[in-house]
C-alpha cells in the first residue's frame, strides 16, 4: 500500500488493477480501504475466477497445455471438486434471481463499491452479453449478507497461482 501511497503522492492515480472475485477476496484486507481512502478506483480482473465462477467448469474438466488454468492448483480436479459448494452458492441466489452464476459473480462485485468496474474477459458475444446483463441484476444488503456469511463457512481449496510464479512475480 506504501507504493500506491507514493505514487499517488507524485501523481494522481486514477485506478488500480489487480485480481478480485468471490474466489480471490485479499484486496478487501488493505487495498481496498487504500483505494477508497485515496480515491482511486478498482478495476479486478479475473472476477469470475478465470471461468470457475461462471458454473460451467466441473471437476471432470481437462485444460489443454496452451491454457494457463492446466498449470494452476486450484483447477486440479480434486480443488475444483472441493470448491463446488462456491458455484452451488452463485447457482442458488442465480435461480433466485433468474439470472446466471456468471452475472451474480459480477453483480456481487459491482455491489461492493461504486468505485469497482470489473473485466469479465471473453471472447464470445454471447458471454458479453451475459456479462453486461450483471449490470441490471441488483443485490439487496440482505442478499449481499447471506452471501457473505455463506463465504465464511466455503474454504477455497487450491492455490490461486502455482507457486514458482507466485514467489517470481508477487501474485
Amino acid at each position: 500500500m506504501q507504493t500506491i501511497r507514493r505514487a499517488h503522492a507524485v501523481q494522481p492515480v486514477t485506478a488500480i488493477q489487480s485480481e478480485y472475485s468471490l474466489w480471490w477476496r485479499r484486496p478487501e484486507e488493505a487495498l481496498l480501504p487504500t483505494l477508497e481512502e485515496l480515491g482511486i478506483g478498482f478495476v479486478p480482473f479475473s472476477p469470475l475466477g478465470k471461468g470457475f465462477l461462471t458454473g460451467s467448469i466441473s471437476k471432470d474438466a481437462t485444460f489443454d497445455k496452451s491454457d494457463f488454468r492446466s498449470i494452476v492448483p486450484r483447477f486440479t480436479p480434486e480443488a475444483l471438486d472441493a470448491n463446488q459448494s462456491l458455484v452451488d452458492l452463485l447457482k442458488e441466489v442465480a435461480n433466485q434471481k433468474k439470472a446466471t452464476a456468471a452475472q451474480i459473480a459480477l453483480a456481487w462485485i459491482l455491489a461492493q463499491k461504486p468505485w469497482i468496474v470489473t473485466i469479465p474477459g471473453t471472447t464470445k458475444l454471447h458471454r458479453l452479453e451475459e456479462n453486461i446483463g450483471a449490470a441490471n441484476i441488483e443485490l439487496t444488503q440482505n442478499e449481499l449478507q447471506s452471501i457473505d456469511e455463506a463465504l465464511t463457512q466455503i474454504k477455497v481449496e487450491g492455490d490461486r497461482y502455482p507457486e514458482a510464479l507466485e514467489k517470481r512475480t508477487g501474485l
